[in-house]
């Protein structure tokens, strides 16, 4: 219900009341398929979050909102600084848009699955937030209005689906027009808009699942008159449960995946434990030849000796090259280092096994948990924060020295995502001057100037991974982000340098 064009029209009206005259201060992304829009004016900051999650998809309202530094991208620069002179209802659609001064719109389309930002500029999309919705490129904001006639004629001639095309199941639910005639089909579908032109909004969880609704339904969570505290408390409620479960089912799935690797472990060196204690003593062979050497010739590779204690004869294996007490003395040898082998398999399938117990024991403990807080608080207790985060692929190469994180480009779009998303204006930022190669950053520590060693390494790795790589010397140039721009219809990794100190170095790579 959050997505239908009847919540969106009253979500627009109070958001216009809102945004117009405020200014756009930051806009930025912090988590996948998530955008925060910090707007001000000296009396009254708002925020507005774009989720567009396959889970959850519509906007919240934080009264607040603190941005992380690290993993933090900004975004739609060409924002920045714009004041909001009207935010748009397109008529029986699930799209709403902020105009901006200068010419840009910002279409908010909350299609499900389809859903995307778009950032408009003379009415030519510029930047797609979604950028596999390729598709979006082509949308005009002129055709986006659908002027319906809804008419009780044209209920009669086209039927309610095609007059009606905005009405989601649960409002068909409400109408329950089934074994009704066409008048009394009609007044329900007025009363129902009725209901909808001033509707009360009510938070409900159904199956399992929380939604929003026009219709008091008992037992609802939370009801309000305002659609922006309706999309607050709807969120609230969701996230409660999602981002619990997901935090939780990534460190499960973490968690199981150790747990195997420990028991493939066990069962593999327990096979090789029987194998080392059932084969034959490397002992007895050196006890052997040492009471049969009359029996052993130069140059002897096998001899078959009889074993004292089955009286059955043994093919010993010899050195050639060593004489009788040699070949004993390296059996001897051999037996001290199996019953090393022997014990240190023993220690390791011991540690596994408790490695195992304990992940068992961590993996039915957080399984039980529900509630966010006591999810995070049982990961830091248990140092399983980590586990949050594997398996994420980093999109750049990453190598560290001293302590300051060295992020390198892959590829030409690869080093715009970095030098425009991904870099502050703090960082440091490298490339081979006068040739193409990668972009490369040096992340800022607070309070920590960039040592010499640092800058000197990460130059010679912007050579190295540029077409210089095989001279001798490279010139690189060095400075801060804030100096690196992109001219607007520029290819990809192309740049402008406001302000530059250029390096001779030789290209190295990272062993």
């Amino acid at each position: 219900m959050h997505q239908t064009y009847f919540f969106l029209k009253h979500l627009s009206k109070e958001l216009q009341a809102e945004l117009v005259g405020q200014e756009l201060a930051e806009c930025f992304s912090q988590n996948k398929d998530e955008i925060i829009f910090g707007f001000c004016r000296p009396d009254h900051d708002f925020w507005v979050r774009a989720l567009l999650h396959s889970d959850f998809c519509g906007l919240t309202f934080p009264s607040e909102f603190q941005r992380a530094r690290q993993n933090s991208v900004d975004l739609l620069r060409e924002l920045i600084g714009l004041k909001v002179i009207g935010v748009r209802q397109f008529e029986n659609e699930r799209c709403l848009a902020i105009e901006f001064e200068q010419n840009f719109t910002l279409l908010f389309k909350l299609f499900g699955q389809r859903s995307n930002l778009i950032l408009f500029e003379n009415n030519v999309a510029i930047h797609l937030f979604q950028r596999r919705l390729v598709q979006d490129r082509e949308i005009d904001l002129d055709k986006l209005d659908r002027p319906i006639d809804q008419s009780y004629e044209s209920f009669i001639q086209h039927g309610l689906k095609k007059t009606f095309p905005t009405f989601d199941k649960n409002i068909l639910q409400e109408l329950d027009l089934e074994s009704k005639n066409i008048e009394e089909q009609w007044l329900r579908i007025k009363k129902v808009l009725t209901i909808l032109e001033k509707p009360n909004f009510y938070v409900l969880e159904k199956n399992g699942k929380v939604q929003l609704s026009f219709f008091r339904k008992e037992p609802f969570l939370f009801e309000t008159q305002t659609a922006i505290e309706a999309s607050n408390e709807l969120f609230r409620h969701f996230a409660r449960s999602f981002y619990a479960d997901q935090e939780k089912n990534t460190v499960l799935k973490n968690l199981l995946k150790e747990k195997e690797k420990a028991e493939n472990y066990i069962l593999k060196s327990e096979e090789k434990l029987l194998e080392l204690e059932t084969e034959s003593s490397y002992t007895h062979f050196g006890d052997l030849i040492m009471a049969n050497m009359h029996l052993i010739k130069p140059h002897m590779n096998t001899v078959e000796l009889s074993d004292f204690y089955t009286q059955r004869n043994i093919s010993v294996k010899l050195k050639t090259n060593l004489s009788p007490q040699k070949n004993a003395e390296n059996y001897y040898r051999k037996a001290r280092n199996q019953k090393i082998e022997i014990d240190k398999l023993k220690e390791n399938i011991e540690e596994k096994r408790q490695k195992a117990q304990s992940l068992e024991q961590k993996i039915a403990r957080l399984a039980e948990l529900e509630h966010l807080k006591e999810i995070r608080k049982y990961l830091k207790e248990n140092d399983l924060e980590d586990e949050k985060t594997q398996g994420v692929e980093f999109p750049f190469r990453k190598f560290v020295m001293e302590g300051f994180e060295i992020w390198i480009g892959r590829n030409a779009q690869n080093n715009d995502l970095l030098t425009q998303e991904y870099a502050y204006k703090e960082d440091l930022w490298l490339h081979a001057r006068d040739v193409s190669g990668s972009h490369v950053i040096v992340k800022y520590r607070a309070g920590k100037p960039f040592p010499n060693a640092v800058i000197e390494r990460a130059a010679q790795l912007a050579a190295y991974y540029s077409k210089r790589r095989h001279e001798t010397l490279c010139p690189v140039i060095v400075t801060p982000k804030k100096f690196v721009r992109k001219p607007k219809g520029a290819e990809a990794g192309a740049v402008n340098i406001d302000k530059e100190t250029v390096v001779m170095v030789e290209p190295k790579g990272f062993e």
